[in-house]
């Protein structure tokens, strides 16, 4: 079909030719979806996308010392990082002290250096009150106070600090050192936490994710195959811990698991242990794992009883009656059909253990704690903001690399919530 004849282009009723009236219908038919769903992509843009990226950039963005310390970030912009600092440089150093004790920002600067060397704080805090007092030559005048003013590391760090764009932050979080000559070093083995705990992070979450579907998977397919009176009630109590406080399950937990908590109890009644050798499940990884399992339980549940439902329970009678016995036709025939819950759930479990954090940090103890409670730590606390928008970036590619895994493997077009 054509919108044009032998005499010329096919006309509607008011003269306007059809292939342009479709358009327009097409334009105003798209405007109005637009419309509808503008308030909530509108919302989606200012709380959640602004709100990353703004974190994101905050791992490699920092002028905390650039704008405080102006003199001295002009000079060590040029200063090749090896040779000793120059009269001049100590002279805008002495500079950018009394303005940054004027502006009451010499303890925002102190603390970005002493990110990068420790104990520098003091050493800033201490030269700013005495900067006024001080006279040429500037490099004696500042030994005098303390002799790690001729240090360079600590003149390699204010370098670091100075620039306001660095990759510092990610190579912290990475657990290697970002040098004023723009190459990285691993650190000492004694200081590597970061790149562990990633790793302990994606174990534990693994873990939770197949504990999760190990006992989903069969309540998932009572619940789909029970009588509906029956599958209600189960329904219920899956659903029940939603309508409990998430600090109050947890805290539940903490009773249940203690060395005189209810488990224990039953083991020592049991004889599993004596009363003298109760097990340790609680303030270790141990704890996070059974406690982030029992919350996150029901998201595995739900997606596969919506899969299984919709099933038909005549796939696996008709494989019996060709012959195949129970455990053939629940592996070539219903399994199979259950794979895109188990993906729905799977993933959805995964991902939200990957970042939680009120769990791990009551039960968790320190063998237990995630990555997601080092970034609220210094979020919170510490306040390296910039820290911890670098160990937030690097979750983030992290899951988005196994979102990428997944729709490479199984497709993420296979997966289903019902």
């Amino acid at each position: 079909m054509t919108d044009t004849t032998e005499t010329g282009p096919v006309l509607t009723a008011d003269g306007t030719p059809l292939k342009k009236k479709l358009a327009q219908a097409l334009f105003l038919s798209r405007l109005r979806a637009f419309g509808l769903v503008a308030p909530l992509l509108l919302f989606i843009i200012v709380s959640f996308i602004i709100p990353i990226l703004s974190l994101l950039w905050r791992g490699v963005e920092n002028d905390t010392y650039a704008v405080a310390m102006p003199a001295t970030t002009e000079m060590l912009a040029t200063w090749d990082g090896a040779s000793e600092p120059t009269e001049d440089m100590y002279a805008a150093l002495v500079a950018d002290l009394m303005l940054a004790r004027e502006d009451k920002s010499i303890g925002r600067v102190a603390t970005r250096v002493n990110r990068e060397v420790s104990g520098t704080r003091s050493m800033f805090t201490k030269s700013a009150r005495k900067a006024k007092k001080l006279e040429p030559p500037f490099r004696a005048a500042l030994l005098d106070i303390d002799e790690d003013w001729g240090s360079l590391e600590v003149w390699g760090a204010m370098k670091i600090a100075s620039q306001t764009y660095s990759p510092a932050f990610y190579a912290a979080a990475l657990d290697a050192q970002y040098n004023p000559d723009g190459s990285f070093e691993r650190l000492a083995e004694n200081k590597r936490i970061y790149v562990y705990l990633f790793i302990k992070t994606m174990l534990i979450s693994l873990t939770v994710t197949l504990a999760c579907l190990a006992l989903g998977y069969p309540v998932a397919w009572l619940l789909a195959n029970l009588p509906t009176r029956t599958s209600n009630l189960l329904m219920i109590l899956v659903l029940l811990p939603f309508w409990t406080s998430l600090l109050v399950r947890t805290t539940a937990w903490i009773a249940m698991l203690q060395s005189q908590g209810v488990l224990n109890n039953i083991f020592v009644w049991l004889g599993i242990t004596s009363d003298d050798a109760r097990f340790s499940l609680i303030y270790n990884m141990t704890g996070t794992i059974i406690a982030m399992t029992h919350i996150l339980l029901p998201f595995m549940v739900l997606p596969l009883f919506s899969v299984m439902k919709s099933i038909p329970p005549t796939y696996v009678r008709a494989a019996k009656s060709m012959g195949a016995n129970d455990w053939t036709a629940f592996w070539r025939v219903y399994f199979p059909g259950t794979v895109p819950g188990i993906g729905a759930g799977a993933l959805l479990v995964f991902i939200l253990s990957i970042g939680y954090y009120i769990t791990p940090a009551l039960v968790g103890g320190q063998d237990g704690q995630l990555i997601s409670n080092f970034i609220a730590f210094h979020m919170q606390k510490s306040l390296n903001w910039s820290l911890a928008a670098a160990l937030g970036g690097i979750l983030l590619v992290i899951v988005l690399g196994f979102y990428w895994l997944y729709d490479k493997v199984v497709g993420i077009d296979n997966m289903k919530m019902g």
